[in-house]
């Protein structure tokens, strides 16, 4: 048993990272501090000192963790990537997990490829963006493929040189074939040299180069060849001009502002390279009540630059942040040089954060509603849940379970998971009936319960055994609420597999009327109705119908594999190995069964004696 007030007594006065846990082991928050054992007793003493969401917060936990650091940047590092990790639902969270693309250039290569990639490694290739619109992205690339000679394939170079011959880019022109040994090393470098340039906002010299070229064309009469680079420096023109210039000093710099309402900030970024703007995206931040401007802000800068690889020399913020001098050395060493925070009150840095502000207001009004409607239709559906069945936890995760069978033929059970009202369909599950035998649904769901949370229980005793090493799996996260498509024998099966396994979780059936639409649940031996066309029954059938349909679509699968097999196996001489070679050959039963004696035997693996039993079979 974890006594709170003795472990508190334990906790060092060194700098560390510090994990708050419920009562089913999940991790609800992740802080710093510079001295684990101030900062932790502080949520243990008078709560008229603490924030509403804290007051919230502190009555559900039921033990804490904490990893100690050498220094007070470590920690901040610690804490970025553990809520990154773990999502903790009392930490301020962006809603938005956007990839942006990325223009690579392998420059730690002998023969750098140019390329999109939203995989971003530590692999001293150079990064350029990050890119807001794709369809630039592809259409710079382009250019810069019409323009530059490179290589595009995968190749090893140079240990590939000479192994194959050139591919159709070299015969048309698009490529120097180093593959071939056709081009050397430096020549090839110098042309990556001036892709750098370009990428970097150099045109000027791009374009002088290409009219050089043009002219020479003309020269030479090649008018052909000269209209061609004529198409090329217009293009080249056309995205200098596309990106306006808007800051003398050339640097690289993120712009950051952000608008509040309610429970919901939406921060915008303004991307600048090279002293001009390629770029502008918002994110939409969630639990940000009675929160500061001051944190907000220091929150967002956190998990941004936690999850984007590329750190600009200057980043520049609406509000003042607490931490600024370590997230400044954070990010100082991310990028491998100075950078700095700044927080402007006048002059054309200020304007620039005015103008982000602006645009922040504008898209939050934008989508306000829209997001109200979803939160009503999600975390308001939730809510209503949690007061209808009178649970004092907060609902956050549901898990709905579902059995399908033909008279007892190829049972399956389904497991559906709703995270914040939405599906988490990467948190699904199918389990194929291994020990019951017949229609026996009720055996069937205990065998499907017991699987799951058996696992839950050997994945959270290997976690605590390996620490933070593993990361919580699908099934060691625990739901707040089970639903089962069912009545009083599911839900008495549900809960008596818990009890046996020890685990507390509330259960409800999911009850329908004579028409087969969902009217109420029941919990607790009591039937719960929920108004018609509340956001909450609504939430219940969509949960429902989603385990209903996961489950039948296992099923059919099953079946559908199970019949194609019943098939072939019935025929002499056909064992798993001949079965997939006829499937792949002819692609269906249907077109074994139309296929003459000659082309059976033509299917590798197949002999004669085997042929004939074939086709007698299906004539």
């Amino acid at each position: 048993m974890f006594d709170i007030q003795e472990e508190l007594k334990k906790l060092p006065e060194k700098p560390g990272v510090y994990l708050m846990k419920d009562a089913y082991d999940t991790i609800i928050y992740v802080g710093k501090a510079i001295n684990l054992k101030n900062r932790v007793r502080q949520y243990f003493q008078n709560s008229r000192n603490h924030s509403p969401k804290t007051q919230k917060m502190v009555p559900q936990i039921r033990e804490f963790e904490y990893i100690v650091t050498d220094s007070e940047l470590e920690a901040l590092i610690l804490e970025c990537n553990l809520i990154k990790k773990h999502r903790p639902k009392y930490n301020v969270l962006l809603k938005d997990d956007k990839n942006y693309p990325y223009i690579k250039v392998t420059v730690q290569e002998d023969f750098p490829r140019v390329f999109l990639t939203r995989s971003l490694m530590k692999d001293k290739a150079k990064y350029f963006g990050p890119y807001t619109d794709t369809g630039a992205v592809r259409e710079t690339l382009e250019l810069i493929h019409k323009i530059w000679p490179l290589r595009t394939c995968r190749r090893v170079l140079p240990r590939d040189i000479g192994k194959e011959r050139p591919c159709l880019n070299y015969h048309i022109h698009q490529c120097k074939a180093p593959c071939a040994g056709y081009i050397s090393s430096s020549d090839y470098v110098e042309m990556i040299e001036e892709v750098l340039d370009f990428l970097g906002g150099k045109y000027e010299s791009v374009i002088e180069q290409l009219q050089g070229q043009m002219e020479a064309a003309a020269e030479e009469l090649n008018f052909e060849r000269a209209a061609e680079i004529r198409d090329q420096i217009q293009s080249v023109q056309r995205l200098d001009q596309k990106q306006k210039m808007i800051h003398a000093s050339m640097e690289d710099q993120d712009v950051i502002a952000f608008a509040k309402e309610e429970n919901e900030a939406l921060a915008q970024v303004f991307f600048i390279r090279g002293g001009k703007l390629i770029g502008r995206e918002h994110f939409l931040m969630d639990g940000v009540d009675e929160m500061t401007r001051k944190e907000i802000m220091n929150s967002f800068v956190k998990q941004f630059y936690a999850g984007t690889p590329f750190i600009p020399k200057e980043v520049i913020l609406q509000e003042e942040i607490d931490e600024a001098n370590i997230i400044q050395a954070w990010l100082s060493d991310k990028r491998g040089q100075r950078v700095y925070i700044k927080v402007p009150q006048k002059g054309e840095k200020s304007k620039l954060i005015d103008l982000a502000a602006t645009n922040a207001l504008l898209t939050l009004e934008q989508f306000g509603e829209k997001m109200k409607r979803e939160q009503l239709r999600t975390k308001g559906a939730l809510q209503e849940l949690q007061e209808a069945l009178g649970i004092e936890q907060e609902l956050h995760r549901v898990e709905a379970f579902d059995i399908s069978n033909t008279q007892g033929f190829e049972s399956v059970g389904s497991m559906v998971v709703f995270e914040g009202g939405k599906p988490k369909r990467s948190d699904y599950r199918k389990f194929k009936i291994k020990y019951i035998v017949g229609p026996d649904d009720y055996g069937s769901m205990e065998e499907v319960l017991r699987r799951r949370f058996l696992r839950a229980l050997e994945e959270r005793k290997e976690l605590a055994e390996k620490g933070f090493e593993m990361e919580l799996g699908k099934f060691s996260t625990l739901p707040d609420l089970i639903l089962m498509d069912g009545g009083k024998g599911q839900v008495n099966v549900a809960e008596r597999v818990l009890m046996d396994l020890g685990l507390s979780i509330p259960v409800c059936g999911m009850v329908k009327d004579d028409r087969h639409r969902t009217r109420g649940l029941l919990y607790q031996n009591q039937e719960i109705s929920l108004p018609m066309g509340t956001e909450g029954m609504k939430l219940v059938a969509r949960i429902q119908d989603e385990a209903h349909r996961f489950a039948i679509e296992y099923h059919r699968k099953l079946r559908s594999k199970q019949q194609i097999q019943s098939v072939l196996d019935e025929i002499p001489g056909i064992g798993p190995v001949r079965r997939k070679a006829l499937l792949q050959h002819f692609g269906s039963v249907e077109k074994i069964r139309q296929a003459t004696l000659e082309e059976i035997q033509a299917v590798d693996t197949m002999n004669q004696k085997t042929a004939i039993s074939v086709y007698d079979f299906f004539h």
